[in-house]
């Protein structure tokens, strides 16, 4: 595996995969770039700093970068899910749950959306409370309030 480091607006996004998929695009929580591209770093790697550079810029809302999600059915069926919400939206947990035909499993919709470890390419930070409030988000709540706040900015403009 190889890692890369993207400087978001938000803080240091550390990208990690191999040639063939992303396997985790997560927030650093530090202040400096380690992973700089060297002569190995995978295309892959490559396009995916700049997919994410691009929206960040406001000029992406869908991601192509090829990842894996690993987890079991109930989690990968969750995640798949995410991928659903459109840019500039948001859906509750209950409506995440309903989409995978398990309306009561809200709370292991919210565990599983947690353990999700491609950040914003399958775009957790869509998912809100019921109520219409911002829960958790393990990149932090103010990144998933910047995120949304972001996204809504520019999704008029990409359509």
């Amino acid at each position: 595996m190889y890692k890369l480091d993207y400087a978001s607006p938000i803080g240091i996004i550390e990208i990690e995969g191999s040639e063939h998929f992303i396997a985790s695009v997560i927030f650093a929580e530090r202040e400096e770039i380690l992973n700089f591209p060297t002569y190995d770093t995978p295309q892959l790697l490559l396009n995916c700093r700049k997919e994410l550079d691009e929206y960040f810029k406001g000029q992406r809302k869908d991601f192509s970068v090829l990842y894996k999600l690993e987890g079991t059915m109930f989690q990968t069926s969750v995640w798949q899910a995410l991928t659903t919400v459109p840019y500039g939206k948001t859906a509750s947990y209950k409506e995440i749950a309903q989409q995978i035909a398990n309306e009561k499993a809200v709370r292991a919709v919210g565990m599983t959306n947690s353990k999700n470890v491609i950040s914003i390419i399958v775009p957790c930070h869509r998912v809100i409370g019921q109520n219409g409030k911002l829960t958790g988000y393990a990149g932090g709540l103010w990144r998933k309030q910047w995120l949304l706040e972001h996204e809504l900015k520019y999704s008029f403009d990409l359509d």
